[in-house]
């Protein structure tokens, strides 16, 4: 190769070096100037701090508040929610060993409860009904049963589908000659404690030698936990009766009874029938902080209203500080999910069945979740 030859391909090589190390150069520059960028609302969004909020019990009012807490979290994407359903009596516990954020019950603590949790306010959250579950073939909705007799099945006194008893308030029914398989829950709950709360109310012999309770001495039938296992297993299994929450009947397309209320008529649970039963009670409701122990709407006055009907209640402590992994960012989260829950949340209840709060009832949460605190600090003005 020529001298001229030799000079041209070292130019070419020093020119072609040059090229790549200026591309590595522009490189790293851009690189650093994309980290000095201002950050997107997505990076914002990201560098929020992370929240979990934990909260345990009912399984009632769980399809709701599951509803709710997914919906919170697009309002509030930094907060997400950890609630596990594990009935009435496992929310109590919880909330009494501060375990969890929230607890979530049907029964409103008793005095004892109140005790062993002292600085526990009650928010009802919504309103539901317990309906009479029952699989029987080529049978719709709408056998119709009387307290007293729903009562003497659950005693294990009525034992067959065709008992005299059945047939008298149905006559116009085909009813089989199979024996009755009672389904009741095997786990401490709230829909539990207003089942028998109410069979109590219609029956003194249930009164007497049951009464009303989360976990009760049950005299016949299987157990089976939660609200959702009682209506799998009254789904799954001919000849059964058992007691879940409207929302789980309907969900899990099952028939179920109408039941006769104490004006004496013969009323469906829906909606409406159970509103009319949560109206009666609403104006003289207790505050949010003082004992709720005897508050039902059982068996409540009116032609319209269904009689098994409930509230749902959060435990929550007033001043929040006493929870040993709380602090203020997460109670101010906590705080402002209630408040939220009270208001825009319960737009979601009539899709899943359940009653939304009446304004009697929201005014009252309003005072209740402005009255918490946290290291003496209201949260919410």
């Amino acid at each position: 190769m020529s001298l001229s030859g030799n000079k041209r391909s070292l130019v070419s090589k020093k020119t072609l070096a040059f090229g790549v190390a200026a591309i590595i150069l522009i490189s790293s520059i851009v690189g650093y100037l994309a980290t000095q960028q201002p950050p997107t609302q997505q990076s914002k969004t990201d560098q929020m701090q992370q929240l979990t909020i934990n909260g345990a019990g009912a399984t009632f009012p769980y399809p709701l508040l599951s509803t709710m807490t997914v919906e919170y979290n697009t309002v509030k994407p930094n907060i997400r929610f950890n609630y596990q359903s594990i009935g009435s009596g496992g929310g109590i516990r919880q909330h009494t060993e501060k375990t969890v954020d929230f607890g979530a019950s049907d029964a409103p603590l008793t005095e004892q409860q109140r005790q062993a949790a002292p600085n526990t306010v009650h928010i009802p959250i919504t309103i539901g009904s317990v309906v009479l579950a029952y699989n029987v073939p080529g049978m719709p909705k709408g056998l119709k049963a009387t307290g007293s007799l729903i009562a003497d099945i659950f005693l294990g006194k009525v034992k067959k589908w065709n008992d005299p008893a059945i047939k008298s308030l149905n006559p116009d029914l085909q009813l089989p000659d199979k024996d009755i398989l009672v389904v009741h829950r095997s786990d401490g709950s709230g829909t539990t404690f207003v089942w028998t709360g109410y069979l109590s109310i219609v029956s003194s012999e249930w009164k007497e030698k049951i009464g009303q309770g989360t976990a009760v001495q049950w005299p016949t039938g299987l157990g089976s936990a939660g609200n959702e296992g009682v209506a799998g297993l009254v789904r799954g299994t001919e000849y059964t009766v058992g007691y879940v929450e409207l929302a789980y009947a309907l969900q899990n397309k099952m028939t179920y009874a109408f039941i006769q209320n104490r004006e004496g008529k013969f009323i469906e649970p829906t909606l409406e029938s159970t509103s009319a039963a949560a109206g009666a009670a609403a104006p003289t409701l207790p505050k949010g902080e003082q004992s709720w122990t005897t508050v039902n709407l059982l068996n409540a006055p009116g032609a319209g209203s269904y009689p098994i009907a409930s509230f749902s209640y959060l435990l929550v402590y007033k001043e929040l500080s006493v929870l040993p992994t709380m602090d203020r960012a997460r109670a101010q989260a906590l705080v402002d999910f209630l408040w939220w829950a009270t208001h825009e949340g319960q737009s979601y209840a009539p899709k899943l069945q359940y009653v939304p709060l009446p304004q009697a009832v929201i005014s009252l949460n309003e005072q209740t979740i402005k009255s918490m605190t946290f290291n003496g600090q209201t949260l919410r003005n």
